[in-house]
């Protein structure tokens, strides 16, 4: 049986996560030609609900390296940061959905204020609808959704 491993990048993304760290257009343009030339598979280019800056920069990312690498961004489960990833990267040949949703128990009581059943509904009905906005559910034929759970050690 042989096995590819996928090299998801999220430098674009979680890299301005550090304080201090912010870079402009060019500067994501040129590390997202860079990830391409290394061959990463996915690149995670942004956050586009959290601003204009940041959803015109993943749709350029996904017009510019688009064409041989997968272009990824993040979205919260909820419908309008679905529809703020699927408008940015869906110039990319292979553009993906990469939801989260914090299923922790302190995320479930205190963000939320739901219970876990309703908050993993959530889930899945962000699922649901980002499959409506893809192709397929294949990475390299046409689109694919990923849902990431944060959970704590402390959780069941």
């Amino acid at each position: 049986m042989s096995r590819k491993i996928i090299v998801f990048d999220t430098t674009l993304r979680d890299g301005e996560q550090v304080p201090g760290a912010k870079l402009n257009l060019q500067q994501k343009l040129e590390i997202a030609q860079r990830l391409k030339r290394l061959h990463v598979d996915i690149i995670e280019a942004g956050f586009p609900a959290s601003s204009a800056g940041d959803f015109q920069a993943v749709e350029a990312i996904a017009r510019t390296v688009g064409d041989s690498v997968a272009v990824t961004a993040l979205a919260r489960a909820v419908k309008s940061d679905i529809d703020a990833v699927y408008e940015s990267v869906k110039f990319a040949q292979n553009p993906l959905i990469h939801i989260v949703l914090g299923t922790s128990n302190i995320h479930v009581e205190k963000k939320f204020n739901r219970s876990k059943e309703a908050v993993l509904q959530m889930g899945v009905d962000a699922v649901k609808y980002a499959k409506t906005l893809l192709a397929s559910g294949s990475i390299f034929h046409g689109g694919c959704i990923e849902i990431g759970f944060r959970i704590s050690v402390e959780d069941d």
